[in-house]
């Protein structure tokens, strides 16, 4: 392992400061001038681009990061909490993507609200922002633990750092500047997690020497997940697919639904092999250095680099890390202005461009708050599909059930989903019952239970048309 010099550091910073230099430049000459292009591009986006935004807002730096930390711990089963998002991008674009892109709405809120209404809307975006904040607390973890391993600096420093490059990216160019510099972002990640794929099968000398030495659950297809857990994060991401506020506006910003349908299939391609080199980097750096924090289980190849490459895949990973955390932070904006400040404050065109451009702000560094008590990063990212999860079902159920037509229990369940699986995520998931299970159950039992009670507003209703027609009859006699 080397131990960079202090030129060899600042050879490296001096490679990653030029690229955040380039792509800030990209940002700013591609950036959104109207609410229009900051929310959906003005539908103009090609289906190869929307299709790798979907691609990188589930495997960014929390997913890269959390894997190899997985991999590290349980083996290669954990390349199964990215093969999910490979399996739940087409089943998307089959089941959903046509009848949300035809609500014409931009949020999945505003698309399930044509079902059940204003208070349901308000409710799913509650839900699904305090979701995406904790989905945003492991991006800035995960970022940082790159970040600080090549720049030795503290975790925090690493995380502001990472707090003022992206808010910078998604305030200025919001759909429009991030969905291109994206691209370029994606495909510098893809570069640096194959050359510290190809670095760590080199130190190991290939796939032979592990299997040979390493307990055999680190070859089976779950590992020391089990099944149990695999099945849940399938679940959950797929579920959470279908919800994602940022997956939704993506999918908005195309010119019809048929270029839609195809940038899932885009993110399907593309979510695949990244997959296994990851959770192949995991399982490098168990055999290699078994002692060491897993956390810096990818990160820490980069130690093993020339100072030139060594720059380029921090820069990867840098990369990485702001296409992550500007996509979440983008949708997080988007709900609260379409969904709150648009609503209550009706403003002009020019005072909703301002405001997301101060709220965006603070959606930034927000995050920042809470770095320091995040858990493990896999566990997080998976409990926070969860509650997304529990919207999926909310919405199928709108879409495909027209019978249930309850407002009342379409939120008692997105109430209940949130808060019961919050629960049982803290509790630590008693009985072996993973949070995910809760959360997928939840929903539709007690929007089943409703159905069965009566409703007493619309008996009353009901009883109150039968009076008044019979007032006109009896007065005629």
């Amino acid at each position: 392992m080397n131990n960079f010099s202090s030129a060899d550091t600042l050879l490296i910073i001096g490679i990653v400061i030029a690229y955040i230099a380039l792509t800030t430049w990209m940002t700013y000459r591609l950036r959104s001038k109207s609410n229009s292009e900051f929310m959906e591009g003005s539908k103009a986006m090609p289906a190869l681009i929307v299709g790798v935004l979907l691609m990188s807002e589930f495997i960014g730096a929390k997913s890269t990061i959390g894997t190899a930390q997985s991999a590290f711990e349980n083996g290669f089963a954990a390349s199964w909490s990215i093969i999910g998002a490979a399996i739940g991008f087409p089943l998307f674009g089959l089941i959903l993507v046509k009848r949300i892109y035809n609500t014409g709405k931009v949020t999945i809120s505003g698309a399930v609200a044509e079902k059940y209404g204003q208070s349901t809307k308000n409710i799913i975006s509650i839900i699904m922002m305090y979701a995406l904040l904790l989905v945003n607390v492991g991006n800035y973890v995960s970022g940082a633990a790159a970040i600080s391993t090549v720049l030795h600096v503290t975790l925090p420093v690493a995380a502001v750092i990472t707090a003022i490059v992206s808010t910078f990216y998604f305030a200025f160019g919001g759909m429009k500047g991030v969905a291109y510099v994206t691209v370029f972002h994606s495909a510098m990640k893809y570069f640096g997690v194959l050359v510290i794929l190809y670095y760590a099968l080199h130190l190991t000398g290939g796939f032979s020497p592990m299997i040979e030495k390493m307990p055999d659950f680190y070859w089976t297809w779950d590992g020391k997940i089990g099944a149990n857990t695999i099945v849940a994060w399938l679940v959950g991401t797929i579920g959470s697919i279908f919800c994602t506020q940022f997956v939704i506006q993506a999918i908005s910003s195309t010119k019809d639904a048929a270029s839609a349908k195809r940038a899932t299939m885009v993110a399907f391609f593309f979510c695949m092999p990244i997959a296994l080199a990851i959770a192949a980097i995991g399982v490098c750096a168990k055999y290699l250095y078994p002692d060491m924090k897993s956390l810096y289980a990818l990160p820490i190849f980069i130690q093993d680099m020339s100072p030139v490459m060594a720059g380029l895949v921090t820069t990867s990973l840098v990369a990485s890390i702001f296409v992550s955390v500007s996509t979440v932070a983008l949708a997080i904006t988007s709900l609260a202005i379409k969904d709150f400040y648009v609503p209550y404050f009706k403003p002009t065109d020019a005072q909703e461009f301002r405001m997301t451009r101060i709220l965006s702000l603070v959606i930034g560094f927000l995050p920042l708050v809470f770095v320091l008590f995040v858990p493990e990063i896999l566990k997080l990212s998976f409990f926070t599909r969860a509650i997304r999860l529990s919207i999926t079902v909310v919405a199928i159920i709108a879409f495909y059930l027209p019978f249930f037509r309850s407002t009342r229990g379409a939120n008692a369940a997105l109430l209940g989903a949130a808060i019961g699986t919050t629960v049982w995520y803290l509790l630590g998931d008693p009985f072996g019952i993973n949070n995910m299970y809760v959360a997928l159950a939840t929903p539709a039992i007690i929007m089943f239970l409703d159905y069965m009670i009566p409703n007493k507003a619309k008996q009353r209703d009901a009883l109150a048309n039968e009076l008044n027609d019979a007032v006109p009859q009896n007065a005629g006699k």
